[in-house]
Parts: structure tokens; sequence; C-alpha cells
């Protein structure tokens, strides 16, 4: 009879506030949310909530839509060099992908209760469960675009099903 022995894993090397003085850290771990010791992905959904209000109420939609997805390319590289920083490929305080993620689920969409939390709880939904490609990508992509692109996914795929109930209840109703 054998028995198996687990390979040791790395230890996750906690972060600081520290690490916030450092402007491209202060973006990927979500100006200091993912620096939350439970649920850093949540927390990090949270700050991106007054962003996209600020962004819905300044900007056009278009202009909206094109910030959301300059962040989330940005993301590709901010996410990189502080997972390079950190030695640790998709560390959780890294957070800059669930605010630009949810910065896509609010896209074309009008501003109010429902779509703010419906936003929220669609996209913690796939960005936690990641059916289909977004699971893929979580799996199979490496580097910044490892850490960025099932988030961009998951808020594309929120803002998908808002759609679709908006039209459905504009149909209907």
């Amino acid at each position: 009879m054998s028995t198996s022995v687990k390979p040791k894993q790395t230890p996750i090397p906690r972060v600081s506030a520290k690490w916030l003085a450092h402007p491209v850290h202060f973006f990927s771990l979500g100006f200091g949310s993912g620096l939350a010791p439970k649920a850093p992905g949540t927390f990090g959904t949270l700050a991106a909530v007054p962003l996209a209000i600020a962004l819905h109420l300044l900007l056009a939609p278009w202009a909206y839509v094109a910030v959301a997805a300059v962040a989330g390319m940005v993301g590709i590289w901010l996410c990189r060099v502080t997972a390079d920083a950190l030695k640790v490929h998709d560390h959780p305080a890294i957070v800059w992908d669930e605010v630009a993620g949810y910065l896509l689920a609010l896209s074309f969409l009008p501003l109010n209760w429902v779509t703010v939390v419906g936003a929220f709880a669609l996209f913690r939904f796939f960005d936690i469960v990641k059916p289909g490609p977004i699971g893929w990508c979580d799996r199979r992509l490496e580097g910044g675009l490892g850490i960025m692109a099932d988030d961009l996914l998951a808020g594309v795929a929120s803002a998908l099903v808002l759609h679709l109930g908006y039209f459905l209840a504009n149909t209907l109703l």
C-alpha cells in the first residue's frame, strides 16, 4: 500500500498597503480593494461600482465603452507587471480584472439600481462559476492576458444577459 504525498505549495505572499505607493500596483490592486483579507475579487468589483457610476454620468455611452475597453487593454499590462513583481501568476490581490470586467458589464445599459446591482450579481456569478469560454481562458491563458481575459468575458456575458433582460421586458410588457 502506497501513500501519496501532496507536493508543497508555495505560500502566496502577503501584499501590504505599501504596494499602493506604486501607481501600477495601485491600479492593479483595485485602489487597495484587493488587499481585503477575504473575497478580494468581490471587494474589487465593489470598488468598480462608484467608478462605473461616475463614468456613466460623465460620458456618452460610446465613450464609456471606449474607457472600459481601454481599462481592459491597459489591465493586461498592469496585471502582468504586478504579477511579475509578486512572482505569482494571478495573485488574489490583483483585482483590476474585476474592475475592468464590471465596467464592461454596464456597457450600453441605462444607469439605475437594476443594472448596477444586476451587473454586480451577474459579473460575480460568471467570474466565480467560469462557464464555457470564461473557464477556458482562466485555465489556458497566461500572463496579463490570462489574468484579464476571463473577467473581460464575464463582463461581456453579464452585459449580454442584462441586455436580453431589457429586451424581453420591453417586448413582453
